[in-house]
């Protein structure tokens, strides 16, 4: 195609991402020749220790999960080939959807292809109108477009957003909402359980207090918290003592979380809560109505995977160290990061090409960790990202160290 004969589009596309690549910005996706581990080999770079993979637990390439994702699919092939209404749900569904919500501690759950999907069934599936939805500003993007598609979806749903883990904000909020004659049905709060780029958590127990005052109903995905947060890896709600029947001070309404990170790393997501909620969501979530089911071989990894968690908590126990051991070992190396108990470690930069010209030496250096700026986190605030595992030992992250003391 010549550029006489360029539509609008190819030359507004062309021209935007030459102006990434004159900026520095320009994102290269790199090559895995080997599974996910403390170790990757990558086209181009060889051997290098692996810091950016949300792999908390080093479970996507462990034996038992890879074996039965290959008993999966040789009993039950690729998949449904239609979604789950139309001709059937698998039998690992069923068992992948009964351990969830043992392992979350709630009354029943539901399987997506992604938590982004989940997440995308929750708001437009639940709310109505003279509803309210009320947002932490830095919560993941998948909430954000949950509640867009609600507001344009149903007719009367309204939305606010409370200042970052800001309580007195959310109370403001809350007292705002009861006052709106607009507002007659359910007020929702959501959050999330560990935020992704800062490395921090919500205050659940606060939350929590805040929504049975003013009667509403707490929203909380964890995708980040399962497996690392909690004595043995529940989430964010068992760091605060949460759990359901564990005498703790309540529990969350409804979760939504992923399977592609700490349980089984492949792909899937979920929403964990009530059978009424649950039930809701097979008659009504379009993600549902109109998606195909989780792939069976996925379904049967993620479920040995939180098997293999519930059984060996020491898996936790060593993601702590290793965390504790790593921050103390950046800090070590003249960088700052934000102090957090989760596995997050962010290095904030500043400007974006600095921070992937870093990721980019890094990664030259043998030590692969992404770089992170606009639209992905507010421009100005652009970071290394450092993901800390149990699979690392402290080889691979005295590594890490002495390649950023190189930076």
């Amino acid at each position: 195609m010549t550029t006489a004969s360029r539509s609008v589009f190819d030359q507004r596309a062309a021209d935007t991402l030459a102006m990434l690549e004159g900026a520095g910005q320009y994102k290269h996706l790199r090559v895995l020749e080997s599974p996910m581990d403390a170790v990757v080999r990558i086209e181009g770079f060889g051997e290098c220790a692996c810091f950016c993979s949300n792999n908390y637990l080093g479970l996507a390439n462990h034996p038992a999960v890879v074996q039965a994702g290959i008993e999966a699919l040789e009993q039950f092939g690729a998949g449904t080939a239609s979604v789950r209404f139309i001709c059937g749900t698998f039998r690992p569904h069923l068992d992948l959807e009964r351990t969830i919500a043992r392992y979350m501690g709630t009354e029943s759950s539901y399987t997506f292809v992604s938590c982004w999907n989940a997440t995308e069934a929750v708001f437009p599936t639940f709310c109505e109108e003279g509803d309210i939805i009320i947002s932490d500003e830095l919560n993941h993007a998948c909430i954000i477009d949950s509640m867009r598609l609600a507001l344009q979806i149903k007719k009367g749903v309204h939305r606010t957003v409370y200042k970052h883990s800001n309580l007195d904000d959310l109370e403001t909020r809350l007292i705002a909402a009861r006052n709106n004659d607009d507002i007659t049905g359910q007020v929702w709060v959501v959050t999330d359980g560990v935020f992704s780029m800062e490395g921090d958590i919500a205050d659940l127990p606060g939350l929590r207090a805040l929504c049975d005052k003013y009667d509403a109903l707490l929203v909380v995905d964890d995708s980040h918290g399962h497996g690392v947060m909690g004595e043995t890896g529940r989430g964010t709600h068992e760091h605060y003592g949460m759990v359901e029947g564990d005498g703790g001070p309540g529990s969350v309404d409804l979760f939504t979380g992923t399977l592609g990170k700490a349980l089984g790393g492949a792909a899937g997501g979920f929403i964990a809560g009530s059978r009424t909620a649950t039930e809701l969501i097979v008659q009504r979530a379009r993600p549902t109505l109109f998606s195909n089911a989780l792939p069976v071989t996925v379904a049967a990894s993620a479920r040995a995977a939180i098997e293999i968690l519930m059984d060996e908590p020491q898996r936790v126990a060593k993601l702590r160290d290793n965390v504790s051991y790593a921050r103390h070992r950046i800090a070590r190396a003249g960088f700052e990061v934000i102090d957090s108990p989760t596995a997050i470690c962010p290095i904030i930069v500043g400007d974006t090409a600095k921070a992937i010209a870093m990721s980019k030496r890094l990664l030259e250096l043998g030590v692969f960790v992404i770089g992170f700026g606009y639209p992905v986190v507010p421009e100005g605030t652009a970071r290394l990202r450092v993901q800390i595992s149990a699979a690392h030992e402290r080889e691979h992250i005295d590594r890490l160290a002495d390649a950023l003391a190189k930076l």
